[in-house]
């Protein structure tokens, strides 16, 4: 759990100082989420083993709980700095801008993404509010009500198609799961005829008033700067959503419906300081597998039963940006997981 903790808080104080004093405390916040993170995934081969889910269920919400304040925390202040109230230069103005946004894409998100699985109400609102105040909290009910459920299939939004490049996905997953999250969120008030109201109105209320509070916080610089980081954290979020189902769907039954999620319909990532920056998000498979499972009992499948990144997430996250480069290094993880797998489903 020290790793996990030293993993993800490191950049929130560099990001922090960045924010007050610039300087090289900005290219060092930019270096570390970025070269030193590629880094030590390259020279670091150890695989941690899964810990007791018992023994690390406190602890892990502890840490989440503490980066959901953090991230609330470290955004007002960088709204402040970035909108004129710190006077840096403009490469320190840049990499604070940068690094802020890989960490609430990959760090915040991960956190977030943890704590709305979280059987605990104050944990998953936690989570829901740190997703609206980066202008996508209608996640909190897609993700878990939409993606879980069809995810590897046509159905799923955030499941790319073979082919399909990040730019063409971005725009149709955004928009394709805001709708099915409202659709699925209506559909259970009208089952359960419960007189509540839906949540999407606290999503978009949530939103403006965040949106209020960056423009009273940092001015109208402050308020741009705020809508580019949310929309620079959104990218980091779908980008994560692309490379971890690319290309994997479920095979239909003789009555229809699905075969049931495995270990093959997500991809996966061995390496090990991102895996602690991102609190095992990595090891998807088993987390489809058991949703609520804390993040530090996550359990990497072996390489035979579930695919493999050819690289960290975050590094294939940067390979998508560029399709051409995608295409020949996916296409070819791709096809040798097909013809590893074959076998298998046979």
């Amino acid at each position: 759990m020290r790793v996990f903790a030293v993993a993800s808080l490191t950049p929130v104080v560099l990001i922090a100082l960045a924010a007050l004093f610039g300087g090289w405390f900005a290219v060092a916040a930019l270096t570390y989420m970025t070269l030193l993170a590629y880094a030590l995934d390259a020279i670091i081969a150890r695989i941690s083993p899964a810990l007791d889910e018992d023994e690390t269920a406190d602890d892990a919400d502890l840490l989440s709980a503490l980066l959901a304040l953090c991230h609330f925390g470290l955004l007002g202040l960088v709204v402040y700095s970035l909108g004129g109230g710190m006077q840096h230069s403009l490469v320190a103005t840049a990499c604070t801008f940068l690094a802020t946004g890989l960490f609430f894409g990959q760090v915040s998100n991960a956190n977030a993404h943890e704590l709305i699985h979280r059987s605990n109400w104050k944990l998953r609102t936690l989570g829901k509010w740190v997703y609206i105040t980066l202008l996508f909290g209608h996640h909190s009910s897609a993700h878990p009500k939409v993606h879980h459920r069809w995810v590897a299939t046509p159905d799923d939004p955030n499941t790319a198609e073979e082919g399909e490049s990040f730019y063409d996905f971005a725009p149709r997953a955004w928009v394709g799961s805001f709708v099915a999250g409202y659709e699925m969120e209506k559909q259970d008030l009208a089952r359960s005829h419960r007189r509540e109201m839906n949540p999407y109105y606290i999503y978009v209320a949530g939103a403006i008033l965040t949106m209020g509070i960056a423009l009273w916080i940092g001015g109208i610089g402050g308020f741009l700067a705020y809508l580019l980081l949310s929309l620079h954290a959104q990218m980091q979020l779908l980008l994560s959503d692309y490379v971890q189902h690319y290309g994997l769907l479920r095979d239909k039954r003789a009555d229809g419906d699905y075969v049931p999620v495995d270990v093959g319909h997500s991809w996966n990532a061995p390496h090990w300081f991102s895996s602690h920056m991102m609190l095992n998000a990595p090891r998807h498979s088993d987390h489809h597998a058991h949703p609520m499972r804390p993040y530090p009992a996550l359990t990497l499948p072996d390489a035979k039963q579930a695919p493999m990144l050819p690289y960290s997430l975050p590094m294939m996250a940067t390979i998508a940006l560029i399709p051409p480069l995608w295409d020949r290094v996916m296409g070819r993880a791709l096809r040798k997981w097909r013809a590893q797998s074959a076998p298998l489903e046979g």
